[in-house]
């Protein structure tokens, strides 16, 4: 368990910042920018959570929110297989089944699309849908940080792919099982 002390180091001051091995970085590095958006990312589904009133989707989010800081933790330690002197936390292949089977399973209660939703209809619904698109962004740094860093595990970019797809179904849900999605009109449309 972590136990903080202190709140403030100083040792950002100057713009760098250690990683979960100790090594030390500039805190614009790609590695930063990556946890730093899944924390954005986590953030995001804590004000979705706030609005929410269902308590199976916001148990579901819950254990999310934990995964997400298992996440950062992963990210926050580059994979190099050298011995740190313990075991870091590393997203695992059960927790990408876990969504999947959570996607599955709340997708099953909608009718299949027949266009684009606009991110929108209940609060609810938007606050999940802001929270898809912080997720998305966080994905794209991890990715970033995968072409530019071999110590990566591969993992997390699969778990923020999965865990946005099942934000996206999880903001249907939030509309009414999509009965109340708002449909996107093309702009030839609404002349």
């Amino acid at each position: 368990m972590v136990r903080l002390t202190k709140i403030y180091t100083r040792t950002g001051d100057k713009g760098r910042t250690r990683l979960g091995d100790m090594s030390e970085v500039e805190k614009t590095d790609i590695r930063v920018e990556a946890y730093g958006s899944v924390d954005e990312a986590n953030a995001a589904i804590g004000v979705a959570r706030s609005g929410l009133e269902h308590d199976a989707i916001d148990a579901l989010l819950a254990r999310i929110q934990n995964e997400m800081f298992d996440l950062g933790a992963d990210l926050c330690v580059p994979d190099t297989g050298a011995d740190l002197g313990y075991e870091p936390l590393r997203v695992t292949a059960k927790q990408i089944e876990a969504l999947e089977a959570a996607i599955d399973t709340w997708n099953a209660k909608l009718d299949p699309l027949d266009s684009f939703i606009l991110p929108a209809g209940s609060e609810a619904s938007a606050r999940l849908h802001v929270a898809r698109t912080v997720c998305r962004r966080a994905e794209r740094r991890a990715v970033a940080l995968q072409q530019t860093d071999e110590r990566l595990n591969p993992e997390t970019v699969k778990y923020l792919n999965r865990l946005s797809d099942l934000l996206f179904v999880l903001a249907r849900i939030a509309n009414d099982e999509g009965r109340s999605d708002v449909k996107w009109v093309p702009g030839v449309s609404r002349q």
